[in-house]
C-alpha cells in the first residue's frame, strides 16, 4: 500500500518557510530632521469632535430653513472630493463643484459658496477647542530646536492654522492654483521642498492617513509619521503628541509655561 505521507517525487519537498516579517524602520532621530510638514484636518485637531459640533450647527440651520439640502450637499461634496483623490490627473478644482452640482441639480457657484461657508469659515471659532493636547508644545519644541514647520493640506489651511494658534511657513494647499492636486499626489509636498530648499531625506511628514499623507510622502521620498491607533508595517505611527517619539524634542526644547 502506498504511503500517502511520502512525496512521490524523487526529490523531497522543501519545507515552506514563513514569510519574512516586515523590516522595522530605524528609530526616528530628530537630529536628522530639518523640516516637519504637518497635515491639518484630523492631524492637528480632533476631526470627529469638530464634525459633531458642525452637525449641530447644520441641524439648527435645517430646522430654520425646513430643509436638509445643505447637509446633503456637503455630504456629497466630501464624497466627490474623496473620489477625486484617486484621479491624479483630474481637474479637481472644477470637478469638485461641477459633479456635486450635477447630482443636486444646482449651480457650481452655489456649491462653492456652501463649501466655503460650512467647511472653511464656520468651523474656525471651534477649532481651538478641538486641537489635540500637546500640539502646541510639539510646535514650540520644533521651533526652539531650530527646525522649520510647514503645512500641506487638501483644504485651505491658512485661517485654520491661525485659529489653532499655531505658526507654520509655508502653508501649501491642494486648492492653490499652482498645486491643484489632491493627496496622495505629492505636488504640494514637492513644492514645499523647493520653497524651503530642504532635502527630502531631511524632511518628516506628519499626518493621519496612510492612503493620503503617507502615500504622498513616500512618492516624494519623505519619511512619514502617522497618527493612528494601530502600528503599520511600512510607516512610523503615534497616538498622541506626548508619545515617546516626541519626548526627545519635548524634554530638550519645550519651555514650560509659567503657572
Amino acid at each position: 500500500m502506498k504511503n500517502l505521507f511520502v512525496p512521490t517525487s524523487p526529490h523531497l519537498a522543501e519545507p515552506r518557510l514563513p514569510p519574512e516579517p516586515p523590516r522595522a524602520m530605524p528609530l526616528l532621530d530628530w537630529k536628522d530632521i530639518d523640516l516637519v510638514v504637518f497635515d491639518v484636518d484630523g492631524t492637528l485637531y480632533d476631526q470627529r469632535q469638530l464634525r459633531r459640533v458642525m452637525l449641530g450647527q447644520l441641524l439648527t440651520d435645517a430646522w430654520h430653513s425646513r430643509s436638509l439640502g445643505t447637509l446633503k450637499v456637503l455630504r456629497t461634496f466630501r464624497k466627490v472630493r474623496e473620489a477625486l483623490g484617486e484621479e491624479p490627473e483630474a481637474d479637481f478644482l472644477r470637478l469638485q463643484y461641477s459633479r456635486t452640482a450635477q447630482r443636486h441639480k444646482t449651480s457650481e457657484h452655489e456649491i462653492s459658496m456652501l463649501a466655503a461657508e460650512w467647511l472653511e469659515q464656520r468651523p474656525l471659532p471651534w477649532l481651538a477647542g478641538c486641537r489635540y493636547p500637546h500640539v502646541d508644545a510639539v510646535f514650540c519644541a520644533i521651533h526652539n530646536a531650530g527646525k522649520r514647520i510647514a503645512v500641506f493640506s487638501d483644504y485651505p489651511a491658512i485661517d485654520k492654522i491661525k485659529a489653532l494658534a499655531l505658526k507654520a511657513e509655508p502653508v501649501v494647499c491642494a486648492t492653490d492654483p499652482d498645486i491643484a492636486r489632491l493627496k496622495p499626489d505629492p505636488a504640494g509636498l514637492l513644492s514645499i521642498l523647493r520653497r524651503t530648499g530642504v532635502a527630502a531625506e531631511r524632511t518628516l511628514m506628519i499626518g493621519d492617513r496612510f492612503d493620503r499623507d503617507a502615500a504622498a510622502a513616500a512618492q516624494a521620498g519623505v519619511r512619514a509619521l502617522i497618527r493612528s491607533r494601530h502600528p503599520h508595517p511600512r510607516f512610523d505611527t503615534f497616538r498622541a503628541y506626548d508619545d515617546p517619539v516626541f519626548q526627545p524634542l519635548l524634554a530638550q526644547f519645550c519651555v514650560p509655561q509659567a503657572v
